[in-house]
């Protein structure tokens, strides 16, 4: 059922209707559309010209919303009331964890030190999703499996089904699960304020029960009578790796030859050993064994019965032995016999100086300065050059037994590459087979090094061979060698016993005549 909203709230009925003599437009809205190629019915919601459309559903909306409006004057609206907001409960309870201090008795069927053994745990209840975790503190050396004990899981309390909720626990209580029995003895101030809140009365915390085998081992009897001044297991832990290292001379100057002899002297506390090692100079010629005296106990004193044995003879017990070295028999500035040996200390290290001065401050230390032997290190002699290769090759084999190839001047080598100067030259001999002999002198900018090749002739039945390659030439009676400033036109050059007169030069040398006047010469 529709109606006009000229009505004026009458039904359209005959007689009922007032015709609107302004209207101009009398057409229907169309209930059809095209979309993608396709035509689909849509919702009227204009009339005849255009005018709205009210159906029953609106003025049903409509009617609602007015007595809304009236009931706000006696009751008051509804936006007025305000609501919580609605939180579920894994949310609000979500990382809320309760804590239990327990412990369960392990019996012990196999052992004569115990009966049984106290285990504490820690009992977690989670608060989100009713699970508990059981968790064991590890303790050091135990030698028994700890940790997790249970995994988080919902524990079940009895046979018909039920699980453990967080009212059924509390302190000094038995708590069953799986068959071990725990004790609650304890919470944290979390699980305290938590049961207060949700009003539960928690019961009197209970004391940790001690572990009778924890008990007995830590008030165990010592095996000795009397407690020992020297406790022999418990040195090694304190005093070792500690070493009292002193610096002496053996004095050996009474024999044949003899001389001083730097040695190092370590006294090792852990157990009262002695050990001579030989400190040897770096230039010395003596055979190197590192350890004049091994390491071993030193007897000071023996036994009268054992003094008409030699001692060379003899190998000593402590039977036998009635004083050993000690430390305080080792002073820095005195002289010592060890074994037939004459020893002075002379210094020793930071660690012995603070040793003896802790230990024994009334030992005085007396450092004895002994003047050290410079080393002599011999100035190798570069020969002369004995005209064998090059310079170059001949001054590596100075140096070391397996020479290296001598890399030259680089630069020299970059500034001048493939840059070659080519002359003409003849023999300067009186031999008349040696007149029509010609020859070509190339000189290597880049290398400092000459070439000479002799042209072969058809007239005479000279082959042509090459005399002299890459290799350096010296001037006659010096060290020096021949530069492209000595190569010009008439002069000589000597090479191999042999004097080559130059006759003539390539163009490339007569345009560059000035470039090489300015041309440093390449140092030697």
């Amino acid at each position: 059922m529709t109606w006009y909203p000229n009505n004026f709230g009458l039904p359209f009925l005959p007689g009922y209707t007032f015709r609107d003599l302004a209207q101009t437009k009398f057409h229907r809205a169309q209930t059809l559309e095209y979309k993608n190629g396709y035509a689909l019915p849509q919702c009227l919601l204009q009339g005849i010209g255009k005018d709205t459309l009210i159906t029953e559903e609106q003025i049903h909306h409509e009617m609602t919303l007015l007595s809304k409006e009236t009931s706000n004057f006696m009751y008051g609206g509804f936006d007025d009331l305000q609501y919580d907001e609605f939180v579920p409960a894994h949310v609000i309870l979500d990382k809320k964890v309760l804590r239990f201090f327990a412990n369960f008795k392990e019996d012990i069927q196999h052992s004569s030190d115990e009966v049984y053994r106290v285990r504490p745990v820690v009992i977690y209840y989670f608060l989100e999703d009713d699970s508990m975790s059981i968790y064991e503190p590890a303790v050091e050396n135990s030698g028994i499996p700890q940790g997790k004990r249970l995994k988080r899981q919902r524990v079940p309390k009895n046979k018909c089904g039920g699980f453990y909720h967080w009212k059924d626990l509390n302190l000094s209580i038995d708590l069953d699960v799986y068959g071990v029995k725990y004790r609650v003895t304890q919470c944290d101030r979390f699980t305290k304020n938590f049961m207060k809140s949700e009003g539960i009365t928690l019961n009197d915390p209970e004391p940790m029960p001690p572990d009778p085998y924890t008990s007995y081992r830590k008030k165990r009897e010592p095996f000795h009578i009397s407690p020992s001044e020297l406790d022999r297991l418990q040195r090694p832990l304190v005093v070792d790796k500690r070493v009292l290292r002193f610096y002496a001379m053996m004095d050996d100057m009474d024999a044949q030859f003899g001389e001083s002899r730097p040695v190092i002297i370590c006294y090792y506390l852990v157990d009262d050993t002695v050990e001579i090692k030989k400190d040897f100079e770096r230039t010395t010629r003596r055979d190197h064994f590192p350890v004049l005296l091994r390491r071993q106990r030193l007897p000071k004193k023996m036994k009268p019965e054992c003094d008409a044995i030699p001692r060379c003879m003899l190998d000593h017990s402590p039977a036998e032995v009635d004083e050993y070295y000690s430390p305080e028999h080792f002073q820095v500035g005195q002289s010592m016999t060890i074994l037939g040996r004459r020893f002075v200390l002379c210094s020793c290290d930071d660690f012995t100086e603070k040793y003896y001065r802790r230990c024994y401050p009334e030992i005085p230390m007396r450092t004895i300065e002994v003047a050290k032997k410079k080393d002599f290190v011999p100035q190798s002699v570069v020969p002369s050059y004995m005209n064998l290769g090059t310079l170059e090759d001949s001054f590596q084999f100075c140096l070391s037994r397996l020479p290296s190839h001598s890399k030259g001047n680089m630069q020299n080598m970059l500034d001048n590459e493939q840059q070659v100067l080519r002359y003409t030259a003849k023999l300067d001999s009186q031999d008349p087979r040696d007149q029509d002999r010609r020859f070509l002198l190339s000189y290597n900018l880049s290398k400092d090094s000459m070439d000479i090749f002799e042209k072969p002739s058809l007239t005479t039945g000279v082959v042509g061979d090459m005399l002299l390659q890459n290799t350096p030439i010296p001037k006659p009676g010096t060290s020096e060698f021949y530069t492209p400033m000595d190569l010009t036109v008439g002069s000589t050059v000597e090479a191999r016993d042999q004097r080559f007169v130059l006759t003539g030069a390539d163009h490339y040398v007569v345009s560059a005549q000035d470039e090489l006047e300015d041309r440093k010469v390449p140092a030697n």
